[in-house]
């Protein structure tokens, strides 16, 4: 969960491995889905689904505040077997939902959280979770034969993943697959979002944060997944998280 008040914050574009669901409080939030820009106020519920690139800064001068839940693909497709006729790549149809009631929930969840009370938020996030579904959830990935250039986008990300420490250049990447520069970079565009250095990007933010959650200290993640140094790690961390990560550590209890 995230609870925070934004004014000159902006987040870069990156995914979450996750679903977002962030209740708007106060202000605005302006962000980016897709090709479109699409803002969220107060009642209003900014709905993200995994893998999907996004960005966020404040819609009006005196930025926003939210409260964020991150229930993850297993979570989503526990619900959806339980309360909506969904099966295989489900999520959510639109970036924002005009629900007061929901957000109330979204914030509930929270305070519940908060109090020490893990039997109501679970209910809550659940129940919430439900009425999203219910009213904007469908088959986000409609299953497709693959065009060489996906496939080849594909492999890319599966080389990038896997050589994350110490990755190819585009040159010698597009080498590798058989295809030419442009062409991957454009492939990769079309299929992720971004261009694979943006995506690299992100994907070693995700890596640091599933190892900061293992109890790994920054600069020790930061090296592993192929930043510089812990403040190379920091600025991007901050840029698509929110926080810095010993901030992110501190808060989830797992270091002193």
């Amino acid at each position: 969960m995230l609870h925070a008040h934004y004014v000159r914050k902006s987040f870069s574009r990156h995914t979450h491995e996750s679903f977002v669901l962030a209740a708007v409080t106060e202000g605005v939030e302006a962000f980016h889905y897709g090709s479109d820009l699409v803002r969220a106020g107060p009642g209003q519920i900014a709905l993200v689904n995994p893998d999907t690139p996004h960005t966020g800064h404040a819609g009006v001068p005196e930025g926003w505040t939210y409260r964020t839940i991150y229930p993850d693909a297993g979570l989503i497709r526990d619900i959806a077997d339980d309360t909506v006729a969904l099966r295989g790549d489900i999520g959510f149809t639109q970036p924002v939902v005009d629900d007061p009631y929901a957000a109330r929930l979204v914030v509930e969840v929270h305070r519940a959280a908060e109090e020490g009370n893990a039997l109501a938020a679970d209910s809550l996030l659940r129940l919430v979770t439900a009425r999203m579904l219910r009213s904007h959830g469908g088959r986000v990935r409609p299953l497709s034969p693959l065009s060489a250039g996906a496939r080849n986008a594909a492999r890319a990300r599966a080389v990038l993943e896997e050589r994350m420490a110490d990755p190819p250049t585009l040159e010698r990447l597009a080498a590798e697959l058989g295809t030419s520069p442009f062409a991957l970079l454009r492939a990769f565009r079309a299929a992720y979002g971004m261009p694979p250095h943006t995506w690299l990007t992100d994907a070693r933010v995700r890596r640091a944060r599933r190892l900061l959650d293992a109890g790994t200290p920054p600069a020790e993640a930061a090296v592993t997944v192929g930043f510089t140094d812990q403040p190379h790690l920091n600025r991007h961390f901050t840029r698509s998280v929110g926080v810095p990560p010993g901030a992110y550590q501190r808060a989830r209890g797992l270091r002193a």
